[in-house]
Protein backbone atom coordinates (compact mmCIF):
# COMPACT_ATOMS: atom_id res chain seq x y z
CA UNK A 1 0.00 0.00 0.00
CA UNK A 2 1.39 3.33 -1.08
CA UNK A 3 1.95 5.86 1.74
CA UNK A 4 3.30 9.45 1.79
CA UNK A 5 5.32 8.60 5.56
CA UNK A 6 5.22 6.23 8.11
CA UNK A 7 2.70 6.11 11.14
CA UNK A 8 4.00 9.31 12.88
CA UNK A 9 3.54 7.17 16.25
CA UNK A 10 6.56 4.74 15.34
CA UNK A 11 8.92 8.38 15.82
CA UNK A 12 7.54 9.32 19.19
CA UNK A 13 7.57 5.44 20.52
CA UNK A 14 10.94 6.49 22.88
CA UNK A 15 8.95 9.67 24.95
CA UNK A 16 6.20 8.41 27.29
CA UNK A 17 2.74 10.00 26.17
CA UNK A 18 -0.96 10.30 27.43
CA UNK A 19 -2.74 7.72 25.59
CA UNK A 20 -5.00 10.47 24.21
CA UNK A 21 -1.85 11.70 22.12
CA UNK A 22 -0.74 8.28 21.35
CA UNK A 23 -4.19 7.65 19.74
CA UNK A 24 -3.75 11.16 18.11
CA UNK A 25 -0.59 10.37 16.53
CA UNK A 26 -1.77 7.48 15.17
CA UNK A 27 -5.00 8.84 13.97
CA UNK A 28 -2.58 11.48 11.96
CA UNK A 29 -1.35 8.53 9.81
CA UNK A 30 -4.37 8.96 8.01
CA UNK A 31 -3.02 12.00 6.54
CA UNK A 32 -0.33 10.28 5.17
CA UNK A 33 -2.34 7.41 3.43
CA UNK A 34 -3.65 7.84 -0.28
CA UNK A 35 -6.60 6.98 -1.54
CA UNK A 36 -5.64 3.61 -2.77
CA UNK A 37 -8.51 3.75 -5.82
CA UNK A 38 -7.24 7.10 -6.99
CA UNK A 39 -3.74 6.20 -7.09
CA UNK A 40 -4.67 3.01 -9.32
CA UNK A 41 -6.37 5.11 -11.69
CA UNK A 42 -3.61 7.36 -12.00
CA UNK A 43 -3.98 9.87 -9.74
CA UNK A 44 -0.30 11.30 -9.45
CA UNK A 45 0.98 11.56 -5.65
CA UNK A 46 1.41 15.02 -5.24
CA UNK A 47 -2.38 15.41 -6.12
CA UNK A 48 -4.02 12.39 -4.87
CA UNK A 49 -6.50 12.93 -1.86
CA UNK A 50 -5.57 11.40 1.37
CA UNK A 51 -7.90 9.79 3.78
CA UNK A 52 -7.91 12.36 6.30
CA UNK A 53 -8.75 14.59 3.31
CA UNK A 54 -11.55 12.38 2.67
CA UNK A 55 -12.80 12.28 6.33
CA UNK A 56 -12.80 15.80 6.67
CA UNK A 57 -14.61 16.63 3.47
CA UNK A 58 -17.09 13.89 4.76
CA UNK A 59 -17.45 15.58 8.24
CA UNK A 60 -18.45 18.82 6.34
CA UNK A 61 -20.64 17.54 3.87
CA UNK A 62 -23.06 16.20 6.97
CA UNK A 63 -23.08 19.03 8.87
CA UNK A 64 -23.96 20.90 6.07
CA UNK A 65 -26.11 18.65 4.71
CA UNK A 66 -27.44 17.23 7.93
CA UNK A 67 -27.97 20.89 9.61
CA UNK A 68 -29.88 22.39 6.63
CA UNK A 69 -31.84 19.28 5.06
CA UNK A 70 -32.07 16.77 8.04
CA UNK A 71 -33.10 18.29 10.83
CA UNK A 72 -34.79 14.93 11.86
CA UNK A 73 -31.48 12.88 12.33
CA UNK A 74 -29.09 13.56 15.52
CA UNK A 75 -26.24 16.24 14.01
CA UNK A 76 -24.23 15.07 16.98
CA UNK A 77 -24.36 11.31 16.49
CA UNK A 78 -24.11 11.84 12.29
CA UNK A 79 -20.79 14.35 12.63
CA UNK A 80 -19.06 11.57 15.34
CA UNK A 81 -19.67 8.82 12.68
CA UNK A 82 -18.64 10.86 10.37
CA UNK A 83 -15.16 11.43 12.10
CA UNK A 84 -14.67 8.06 13.31
CA UNK A 85 -15.87 5.95 10.18
CA UNK A 86 -11.97 5.62 8.17
CA UNK A 87 -10.10 4.85 11.71
CA UNK A 88 -10.26 1.62 10.84
CA UNK A 89 -7.92 2.62 8.03
CA UNK A 90 -4.98 3.32 10.39
CA UNK A 91 -3.45 -0.35 10.58
CA UNK A 92 -5.46 -2.17 8.01
CA UNK A 93 -5.07 0.78 5.11
CA UNK A 94 -7.23 1.94 3.01
CA UNK A 95 -8.53 -1.20 1.11
CA UNK A 96 -10.55 -1.05 -2.40
CA UNK A 97 -12.74 -3.92 -3.84
CA UNK A 98 -9.60 -4.75 -6.09
CA UNK A 99 -7.22 -5.75 -3.19
CA UNK A 100 -9.92 -8.67 -3.56
CA UNK A 101 -10.06 -8.98 0.11
CA UNK A 102 -13.57 -10.34 1.15
CA UNK A 103 -15.95 -8.00 3.40
CA UNK A 104 -15.59 -9.97 6.36
CA UNK A 105 -12.37 -9.79 6.21
CA UNK A 106 -11.56 -6.14 5.73
CA UNK A 107 -14.44 -5.16 8.72
CA UNK A 108 -12.33 -7.45 11.04
CA UNK A 109 -9.16 -5.80 9.95
CA UNK A 110 -10.17 -2.54 10.30
CA UNK A 111 -12.25 -3.22 13.32
CA UNK A 112 -8.97 -4.59 14.91
CA UNK A 113 -7.23 -1.56 13.93
CA UNK A 114 -10.02 1.06 15.69
CA UNK A 115 -9.76 -0.93 18.30
CA UNK A 116 -5.82 -0.83 18.43
CA UNK A 117 -6.38 3.05 18.15
CA UNK A 118 -9.25 3.83 19.98
CA UNK A 119 -8.87 1.42 22.95
CA UNK A 120 -6.63 4.16 24.78
CA UNK A 121 -9.52 6.17 25.36
CA UNK A 122 -12.05 6.47 28.69
CA UNK A 123 -14.92 5.93 26.01
CA UNK A 124 -13.29 3.70 23.42
CA UNK A 125 -16.14 1.30 23.81
CA UNK A 126 -18.76 4.11 22.80
CA UNK A 127 -17.06 5.01 19.97
CA UNK A 128 -16.24 1.74 18.67
CA UNK A 129 -20.65 1.13 19.39
CA UNK A 130 -21.02 4.21 16.86
CA UNK A 131 -18.47 2.58 14.28
CA UNK A 132 -20.30 -0.32 14.43
CA UNK A 133 -23.34 1.36 14.17
CA UNK A 134 -21.94 3.07 10.64
CA UNK A 135 -20.89 -0.38 9.09
CA UNK A 136 -24.18 -1.90 9.76
CA UNK A 137 -26.04 0.77 8.57
CA UNK A 138 -28.73 0.54 11.46
CA UNK A 139 -29.62 3.29 12.16
CA UNK A 140 -31.48 6.69 9.72
CA UNK A 141 -27.95 8.60 10.96
CA UNK A 142 -25.67 5.49 9.42
CA UNK A 143 -27.45 5.33 6.76
CA UNK A 144 -27.18 8.97 5.99
CA UNK A 145 -23.42 9.02 6.91
CA UNK A 146 -22.84 5.83 4.26
CA UNK A 147 -24.60 7.46 1.85
CA UNK A 148 -22.32 11.17 2.38
CA UNK A 149 -19.65 8.64 2.38
CA UNK A 150 -20.29 7.47 -1.16
CA UNK A 151 -21.57 11.07 -2.29
CA UNK A 152 -17.85 12.45 -1.62
CA UNK A 153 -16.10 10.06 -3.53
CA UNK A 154 -18.65 10.72 -5.77
CA UNK A 155 -17.81 14.74 -5.85
CA UNK A 156 -13.54 14.14 -5.73
CA UNK A 157 -14.25 11.68 -8.90
CA UNK A 158 -15.80 15.12 -10.65
CA UNK A 159 -13.01 17.29 -9.28
CA UNK A 160 -10.46 15.08 -10.54
CA UNK A 161 -12.28 15.17 -13.64
CA UNK A 162 -12.71 18.11 -14.36
CA UNK A 163 -8.72 18.63 -13.66
CA UNK A 164 -8.53 16.06 -16.94
CA UNK A 165 -7.90 13.17 -15.21
CA UNK A 166 -9.39 9.96 -16.94
CA UNK A 167 -11.51 6.80 -15.63
CA UNK A 168 -13.16 8.64 -12.94
CA UNK A 169 -16.86 7.59 -14.47
CA UNK A 170 -16.19 4.57 -12.83
CA UNK A 171 -16.25 6.23 -9.00
CA UNK A 172 -19.21 8.13 -10.46
CA UNK A 173 -21.27 5.54 -11.02
CA UNK A 174 -20.20 3.78 -8.00
CA UNK A 175 -21.31 6.49 -6.19
CA UNK A 176 -24.68 6.94 -8.08
CA UNK A 177 -25.23 2.91 -7.38
CA UNK A 178 -25.20 3.59 -3.52
CA UNK A 179 -26.82 7.04 -2.97
CA UNK A 180 -30.63 6.00 -2.74
CA UNK A 181 -31.94 9.64 -1.41
CA UNK A 182 -33.01 11.30 -4.05
CA UNK A 183 -31.92 14.50 -2.42
CA UNK A 184 -28.03 13.16 -2.37
CA UNK A 185 -28.22 11.71 -5.52
CA UNK A 186 -29.34 15.83 -6.72
CA UNK A 187 -26.09 16.85 -5.62
CA UNK A 188 -24.13 14.37 -7.19
CA UNK A 189 -25.55 15.00 -10.70
CA UNK A 190 -25.19 18.80 -9.81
Amino acid sequence: MEIKAENPIALLLDNPIQPFLAAYFELSHLKQLYRQGWLRRGIPNQRCESVAEHSFSVAVLVLWLGQAYYPHLDLNRVLRMALLHDIGEVYAGDIIPSDQVSDAEKHQQERASLEKVLGKLPTSQEYLELWLEFERGESPEARFVRQVDRLEMGLQARVYQAQGFAGMDEFIHSARQALVDSFLAEILEG
